[in-house]
């Protein structure tokens, strides 16, 4: 590929930028020079933190969250409510869902949804170990708190069949959260009603 810069080490740096998501080479660019005319020691505190993140920030082993530790800050804190599980999609969603100040539970982090068009099945995300975990540990409760799209609602379903034979309480976000949202971009307000008002998963069923 032709280089587009005069500088080699500009092209590097707009590649590398580039490849962030939403950051297309325009804005890579601008970021890019911005940088250049900080002072030097920005741009060597913004490079160590990204250092420092990768090779600081692992998952909990248990709840797949993201930690410094091998429990994170939810799982290891000992006045959260251990009896319930809130499945969540990604690590943005449990952030979504704390700012609420609604719920101290813990969480459990798929790491994405079902999506057979994209080529994800459920091996590829953490349902197993959700699976095992509900039926090694004392759980009364797993909230199925997963986006109201075509693929948050195929893996509801893959895990309320998964727990069929578990004895626990399956329930569902109540329908704050319109059709076709992603938990990321719900209100808080909302977000934290619909998980004061879950409903059985199972009635969602009745009901169509």
């Amino acid at each position: 590929m032709e280089q587009e810069f005069s500088s080699v080490l500009l092209e590097n740096a707009v590649s590398q930028l580039s490849r962030l998501p939403g950051v297309g080479r325009k804005t890579a660019l601008r970021l890019a020079l911005h940088l250049l005319r900080q002072d030097e020691q920005t741009g060597v505190e913004l490079g160590q933190s990204i250092i420092d993140l990768r090779r600081g920030i692992s998952y909990c082993t248990c709840c797949h969250n993201i930690s410094e530790q091998p429990l994170c800050p939810i799982c290891s804190d000992v006045t959260r409510d251990t009896s319930v599980i809130c499945v969540v999609e990604s690590v943005k969603d449990v952030m979504s869902f704390e700012r609420t100040g609604q719920y101290r539970g813990l969480y459990h982090v798929l790491g994405g949804l079902i999506s057979p068009m994209d080529g994800v099945g459920p091996d590829a995300l953490q349902i197993r170990s959700l699976v095992e975990r509900v039926k090694g540990g004392c759980i009364s409760e797993v909230i199925l708190a997963l986006s109201a799209t075509m693929e948050g609602e195929t893996t509801n379903f893959y895990i309320f069949r998964q727990l069929g034979s578990v004895p626990v309480k399956i329930t569902q976000l109540a329908r704050g959260v319109s059709v076709g949202n992603e938990i990321e971009y719900t209100d808080e307000v909302t977000l934290g009603r619909s998980l004061v008002n879950r409903t059985l998963f199972a009635d969602s069923f009745a009901k169509r």
